[in-house]
């Protein structure tokens, strides 16, 4: 538990964070394979009764976006356009590193930064340039200060999917933004919550070593 309203998920693949609104539950990445989601789903049934409506993709990885088949079908699957792009490709070659068909995201980011209200909850949805892969979507949730980076925010250096066209330099002007916010908590997809101090130093030491 983070806030009142908002879990974070381990295991499984990589780290969900769960987002408690009004009427339903945003969760942010959706696990590897299908019952890892399924399990995912089973945990926020017993946190509310409230349904999840909307998943919201931080990358393209199979150990964000593959569990989503365990998910209740109808929702608002949210990515970058590029995301979206990735996962079509993977499902054109055969699928095997993507989810059902029918998880395809069915809204798409296309700008640096959108900001919107879902169930209640005030959020922006950003991408700043190709980091870990070109469809990277951070979500800060100013009320919480807390930011769900996905695999942009690591344990140490930057780790970047060239085969998926990622890049150091994007990664490091995408990650100053997000050092930048009015956020003390970093949910991050493979290593424990950090700390704002935290993320300003793994930045320091990748741009030292890029120089």
């Amino acid at each position: 538990k983070l806030k009142d309203n908002i879990y974070v998920a381990d295991g499984g693949g990589g780290t969900s964070t769960i987002i408690i609104g009004q009427n339903g539950v945003i969760v942010v990445d959706g696990k590897n394979r299908a019952p890892d989601g399924k399990k995912l789903v089973d945990e926020v049934g017993k946190l509310t009764n409230k349904p999840i409506t909307t998943v919201i993709l931080t990358h393209s990885d199979p150990d964000h976006t593959r569990g989503l088949g365990g998910f209740p079908k109808g929702l608002t699957i949210i990515a970058h356009e590029n995301d979206k792009k990735e996962i079509e490709q993977e499902l054109a070659n055969g699928g095997a590193q993507a989810p059902p068909k029918e998880y395809l995201p069915n809204k798409v980011v296309t700008q640096m930064r959108e900001s919107m209200t879902i169930e209640g909850v005030k959020m922006t949805l950003i991408h700043i340039a190709p980091a870990h892969t070109t469809g990277d979507l951070a979500v800060y949730l100013p009320d919480a200060k807390v930011v769900a980076s996905g695999d942009l925010i690591g344990d140490g250096d930057p780790s970047i999917h060239l085969f998926k066209n990622g890049s150091s330099e994007g990664w490091i002007k995408f990650v100053s933004v997000l050092a930048d916010l009015d956020a003390d908590t970093y949910v991050r997809g493979h290593a424990d919550v950090a700390t704002k101090e935290q993320v300003r130093l793994i930045l320091a030491n990748a741009g030292a070593k890029r120089a």
